[in-house]
């Protein structure tokens, strides 16, 4: 049996005293699984869609404490996200992830965060891993495994991207994790019928969901984009609270970091860059373009309306950004697919 370390949701290494917010964020988490476990609930896994490569794996999921008898699926069947926020975390708890014929040993984090990269060779495509926990039922998290030969993907931002949150950023989150009714929000129009068709003119090429929202909110989210028809794909989101060398967790740090490790995950994938202009996705993939100026097939932006700019805080300021990457604007996903069309990306030669 081989042991996986987890991966810090955040992509930094664990400093050797943790900040006092963390500490005291560590003590209540103990209080509440030691009451959880007193109350007799019971651990259970939740799988998040994880994905992979050629050889190796990045497994991510969520062990949190329920009611005895309910499995993870029907637990998240709650409709308001407030109950999955309020959910106690396992953490620091051993798991293994059974896969290949091999077992790997992998523990979760601070907030009950799956995590880990492990080794194992997958045929490209959705695959699956079983996980196990003592006391917990046996699940499986799917997997997306890119094929070497692919050199293309999308990365696309959520709120405001694919579905429309018309909020004010300050309160934005909190409103999406406690109030809103997930069957409620609203898609962006034209942007899942986008996704279909580079998908399809992309056989094999990996969908990442990057959001700086809470990894409460997968369940949530999977089930929207599933509805509305969005093509599946792994959500890379962060988790609230404070880190282990500071008070609050920096959303926009987590997008980076990401970004930079998907660039080296998959040195031949070229990607096209999807979100909107209401402050920071332009910043962001800007400095991506900067920094892999190579590992991207095109930036989408989607205009926001006056409204929501105005909720939003503003636009970003339309920077010019090199002729070596093409940037494009639209208000939906049908005046974006006209121009990526032009661009040749859909499938179609360069008009």
């Amino acid at each position: 049996m081989e042991s996986a370390e987890p991966t810090p949701a955040d992509g930094s290494e664990q400093p050797r005293r943790l900040h006092l917010a963390a500490r005291i964020e560590d003590a209540i988490h103990r209080i509440r699984e030691r009451r959880g476990r007193r109350r007799g609930l019971v651990p259970t896994i939740v799988p998040f869609p994880g994905y992979g490569g050629d050889g190796w794996l990045r497994v991510l999921g969520r062990v949190i404490l329920v009611k005895p008898g309910r499995r993870a699926p029907d637990r998240f069947t709650s409709i308001r996200g407030w109950r999955a926020f309020l959910s106690i975390p396992v953490k620091d708890t051993e798991l293994v992830v059974h896969v290949a014929g091999a077992e790997h040993v992998i523990r979760t984090d601070r907030g009950g965060v799956i995590d880990a990269r492990v080794e194992a060779a997958l045929s490209p495509g959705w695959d699956a891993v079983l996980l196990t926990l003592e006391g917990a039922d046996a699940i499986e998290a799917p997997v997306f495994v890119v094929d070497p030969a692919v050199d293309f993907g999308i990365v696309s931002d959520i709120d405001d991207t694919v579905l429309v949150t018309a909020l004010p950023r300050p309160f934005l989150a909190a409103w999406n994790t406690f109030v809103v009714n997930e069957h409620a929000r609203r898609p962006v129009p034209g942007i899942s019928v986008l996704f279909d068709r580079l998908v399809s003119a992309h056989p094999g090429g990996p969908v990442v969901y990057l959001s700086t929202g809470a990894w409460n909110v997968v369940p949530a989210l999977n089930r929207f984009l599933s509805r509305h028809l969005y093509p599946r794909g792994t959500f890379l989101l962060t988790d609230w609270g404070p880190t282990p060398d500071r008070w609050f967790r920096s959303g926009q740090v987590h997008k980076t970091e990401s970004l930079a490790r998907l660039a080296l995950e998959f040195p031949r994938v070229r990607w096209l860059l999807v979100g909107d202009d209401g402050q920071h996705d332009e910043e962001r993939y800007a400095e991506f373009q900067a920094a892999y100026p190579d590992r991207v097939a095109a930036v989408a932006i989607r205009q926001l309306t006056r409204g929501e700019a105005v909720l939003a805080g503003g636009r970003s300021q339309q920077e010019a950004h090199g002729a070596a990457v093409p940037w494009v604007y639209g208000a939906d996903g049908a005046e974006l697919a006209e121009q990526l069309t032009a661009l040749g990306l859909l499938g179609e030669p360069r008009a």
